[in-house]
């Protein structure tokens, strides 16, 4: 499938995108855990019952990478070169098996790149929901992305 692409100049501030609702696998968030983050809440039921949690929960970088996946069907238009940064990025409330997550995404701001002129920067707010509308996970983005057509020299 041919999808149009989506260029800097393209890009609205305030425009806000936002994924349908996929569920937390317990199996899957037991294997990523055992294999990246292997803290005993993200990887023992039986230990994580003892801690504050009060069950095993999602490890944040597991979190990161279900955002992600959602984001990659809402933001994929897009004429992404790179991601250069992530700001303020927070995990307020866990995760845990059979949660509904939602990814949104909202453009916050555009410039063009001094450097670079046939890059913009574009800076994103990505922000995961649960099925509460609760967020579990959030930050700001910088991104470069290309231009449709370079400003002449």
């Amino acid at each position: 499938m041919n999808v149009r692409k989506r260029y800097f100049e393209d890009l609205a501030i305030g425009e806000i995108a936002e994924s349908s609702a996929i569920p937390v696998d317990r199996e899957e968030m037991l294997e990523f855990a055992r294999r990246f983050d292997p803290q005993y809440f993200h990887t023992d039921p039986d230990e994580a019952q003892r801690s504050i949690f009060g069950e095993v929960i999602a490890s944040g970088i597991y979190t990161a990478a279900l955002w992600r996946r959602q984001d990659a069907l809402i933001c994929g238009d897009i004429a992404w070169v790179c991601g250069i940064a992530w700001e303020d990025v927070r995990w307020p409330e866990a995760v845990r098996s059979g949660d509904q997550l939602r990814a949104r995404a909202e453009c916050l701001s555009k410039r063009e790149s001094h450097s670079q002129p046939t890059r913009g920067v574009v800076e994103m707010r990505y922000t995961l929901l649960n099925q509460r509308n609760a967020v579990v996970f959030t930050c700001r983005s910088i991104n470069l992305v290309e231009r449709r057509t370079p400003p002449p020299l």
